[in-house]
């Protein structure tokens, strides 16, 4: 059985020690191949042996770290059960056959199925499948609009939670502060000295210890029980220190007069302030998705015996005839039937010109049918869509890990451990040599609470999320963050001529004769066609489309055999038959030297010319053209002007390629490359120390895609291109790449901004905190003492500053 790997939404996190908690956590258990925690998108990506292990082992792991792991319920119908051992049956198939079910249970009484399950692997219709393949008929809701919404559901709900935890922090720690700052200027009369005043406090800040702060002792004490340390512990003791010594002040007189339970609710308030404006923040890094997802509607027009029926797009299958009118979105892949339209294919490409859509074209789910009414035949239906797999690439993406967050992680690692320590060390110090516990344990309080590791943990993956999202509404998918990362430092670009800087639908442009051969041109183009029947090149095609085009029809051929992109043979009419490169029949001992001024001069033009050979005799040429893409020669404009190196790779000969080359303005050509040596001219590249970007659509170029540093597919090419490739270009641009690699450098900057204000900030306050300018008294007041109110402050401020400096992405060009 094959691992299973999959993304799991986890909320309750407050800082990269969290994640990293999970991960180390989750790496314990049997049967765990990986375990990567993205704290900014709030996701746990597990790879692992189902037989092992389960999901709801790895569930509940998650739940007794003290993190929250929100599944979906769904009920609904299911007909055909006979007996208890009927629903028993479902109940297993649901729980131990169906990836992302956490639990099931069937009620054969009623005939209903209650199921647990993350959207983020399955779906009530993979699970009706499931259902149906073992004998059982599921009747699915007729809403499934609780699909992929579980989640922002669940995050809705935490920013509600924290939002009215904060309110009550305001209202008390309000009150509790204009009194006590009042009372400590002498501002609000005598009766504010009162010892019942203390009291009064005690009752303010109560409620904002154990009610707005619970949180933190609960996140605190659940990071203890694991034996690690995350900014819940630095909060809880900082305000607790604060709290408890006011407390003692009151239960025992004689110790002191001044308290400080305002200094306890406004933290506490001030970082519940922060962590709410946070959950806030981040949820628009991950815009990107629910964007996508909103793009597909709910509900769709299916034609059934004539009649018109308004169904959920859940409903669709394979083969359902489809209208869609004007205005509305295409419910699923497919293909048009009848009518003709424009259709808005901007979320697919980026590009913003419509689509012309007639008869035989392919319609893709998501994008908008702006004019005229089409019918189309469903093709691809639930996770086999086009948006499906596009949404799945850029959650998986934003899941990933970028290389640069190791630094990031080890630092977190140690991070709260060593603030704890110097907070220990600033109170013992102070105490020693200002020998007076109350400015010591201010300091002490201090330190704790503006060390919060949250920004460190924010810094890279809220860039990866919005450089990824900007991403895909560019109509560029980043498989993953290391792509992105290494995108950005990529020096030489490798551009495959046909089909990437060309159309790649090549067309036949002269036919000559040659030898007395052939009577006519249409036996020179039946003679090849029928040969190059058996052909996948672009090229081969053109010849088969051309006979197609006149009417020709082919010749039966038999012991056809290609040789690595160079030519065909086959038997064709009982004689041998080759067509292919100039260069490849002198490997055949079929000299072409007669015809070379001609074929020269075709090729000076950019054709690919292909002489065709009878019984060993040649008798005749065949041109063909490809036509470039119409931004070809602006986006390798574009890449140069990054300071890239663009190289041409291409199987055409010399001539035929500098033709091309001049068209587009590239200097640099590898021509006459079979395309299993492909991939070692680019292996060449990187052995001199260059970091190199390979775009190729074909089958032929996967090898080259793979080796590459970066491989980037253009997304009108081959699944195995795509497949392979690291980026994938959807629109199908040429430009696409410039654009990548842009995305990608205005990304590592976001990332190294925000590490380094990350770094400055804890590396300069916390020493501020401390009190090392104290000595200083040119210093501000402030500086020299500074308040845990203030560091509360900065520590909240600190994380929205990343956020938001990540968010900047999206308005990336």
């Amino acid at each position: 059985m094959p691992n299973y790997k999959m993304s799991i939404p986890v909320t309750g996190m407050t800082c990269a020690n969290c994640a990293m908690n999970i991960e180390r956590n989750l790496r314990k258990l049997p049967g765990i191949r990986e375990a990567g925690v993205n704290f900014a998108s709030e996701a746990t990506t597990v790879e692992f042996d189902p037989k092992a292990v389960s999901l709801p082992d790895i569930v509940e792991k998650i739940r007794s770290l003290g993190f929250t792991v929100s599944p979906v319920t769904v009920e609904f119908p299911v007909t055909g059960m006979s007996c208890a051992n009927c629903a028993m049956n479902i109940e297993r198939v649901l729980s131990k056959k169906l990836p992302g079910v956490l639990s099931a249970s069937v009620n054969f009484a009623s005939e209903r199925v209650s199921a647990a399950y993350l959207p983020t692997v399955t779906s009530p219709d993979e699970m009706a499948a499931a259902i149906k393949k073992a004998g059982f008929e599921a009747i699915l809701p007729e809403e499934d609009g609780t699909v992929g919404d579980a989640e922002q559901a669940a995050r809705d709900a935490e920013i509600r939670d924290q939002t009215r935890k904060f309110g009550v922090g305001v209202v008390f720690a309000g009150i509790l502060f204009v009194l006590s700052m009042g009372r400590d200027f002498n501002l609000i009369g005598a009766w504010s000295h009162a010892p019942w005043v203390n009291w009064f406090f005690l009752a303010l800040a109560t409620p904002v210890q154990f009610y707005t702060g619970w949180d933190y002792y609960v996140g605190a004490y659940k990071n203890l029980r694991n034996r690690t340390a995350n900014m819940d512990v630095l909060v809880a003791l900082g305000s607790s220190v604060a709290y408890f010594y006011s407390l003692i002040l009151l239960l025992i007189p004689g110790l002191g007069t001044h308290v400080y339970f305002e200094t306890a609710a406004v933290i506490i308030t001030l970082i519940k302030l922060g962590k709410m404006l946070e959950a806030r923040t981040k949820g628009r890094t991950g815009a990107a998705i629910r964007k996508l997802m909103d793009l597909s509607p709910k509900t769709a027009t299916l034609i059934r015996d004539g009649q018109e029926e308004e169904v959920p797009v859940a409903r669709v299958v394979v083969g359902d005839m489809l209208r869609v009118r004007p205005g509305q979105s295409i419910p699923v892949d497919g293909v048009v039937l009848e009518g003709r339209s424009a259709v808005d294919e901007s979320m697919l490409s980026g590009e913003s010109l419509p689509v012309d859509k007639g008869p035989g074209d392919a319609m893709v789910g998501g994008t908008i049918n702006q004019e005229g009414m089409l019918l189309f035949r469903a093709e691809k239906v639930g996770k086999e869509t086009a948006l499906a797999q596009i949404i799945a690439l850029v959650r998986e993406a934003q899941g990933s890990k970028a290389p640069i967050q190791a630094l990031a992680d080890r630092v977190a690692a140690v991070f709260v451990p060593a603030v704890i320590g110097i907070a220990l060390l600033t109170f013992a110090l102070w105490w020693i040599i200002g020998g007076e516990f109350v400015p010591a344990m201010i300091r002490m309080v201090a330190v704790l609470v503006i060390a919060c590791p949250c920004s460190l943990g924010l810094a890279t993956p809220t860039a990866i999320m919005a450089g990824t999202g900007r991403g895909a509404e560019q109509g560029i998918l980043f498989k993953n963050s290391e792509a992105l990362e290494t995108a950005s430092r990529l020096r030489t670009v490798v551009l495959d001529k046909t089909g990437t800087i060309t159309q790649g639908k090549p067309s036949v442009t002269d036919l000559i004769l040659t030898g007395g051969v052939f009577q006519d041109e249409e036996a020179l183009l039946r003679m090849a066609a029928s040969v190059e029947t058996g052909s996948e090149h672009p090229v081969g095609k053109a010849v088969v489309r051309e006979a197609e085009n006149r009417g020709i029809a082919a010749l039966p051929v038999e012991n056809f055999r290609a040789s690595g992109g160079a030519g065909v043979e086959a038997i064709a009419d009982g004689k041998s038959v080759l067509v292919g490169k100039p260069g490849w029949f002198g490997e055949m001992d079929i000299s072409t030297a007669p015809l070379q001024p001609e074929i020269d001069r075709l090729q000076g033009q950019g054709k690919t010319v292909m002489p065709v050979a009878v019984a060993g005799k040649i008798g005749g040429l065949i041109a063909v053209s490809d036509v470039l893409r119409p931004d070809s020669p602006a986006a390798v404009a574009a890449l140069k002007q990054e300071g890239l190196r663009v190289v041409m790779l291409t199987g055409d000969n010399l001539r035929t390629a500098r033709a091309i080359a001049d068209e587009v303005g590239i200097e640099e050509i590898f021509a006459e490359v079979r395309p299993e040596d492909k991939s070692a001219k680019v292996g060449a590249l990187r052995d001199r120390g260059e970091i190199v970007g390979m775009v190729g659509d074909g089958i032929n170029d996967a090898p080259a895609l793979a080796l590459a540093d970066v491989g980037m597919a253009i997304g009108t090419g081959t699944d195995i291109a795509i497949e392979t490739a690291d980026v994938i270009l959807s629109g199908g641009s040429l430009s696409g790449v410039g654009r990548a690699i842009a995305l990608s450098r205005s990304t590592m900057r976001t990332i190294r901004q925000n590490l380094f204000w990350a770094f400055f900030y804890n590396i300069i306050l916390i020493p501020v905190a401390a009190g090392v300018l104290y000595p200083f008294d040119f210093m501000p007041e402030f500086l020299r003492h500074l308040h845990p109110i203030l560091a509360a402050l900065a520590m909240s401020m600190s994380s929205i500053t990343v956020v938001s400096n990540s968010l900047r992405l999206y308005r990336a060009k």
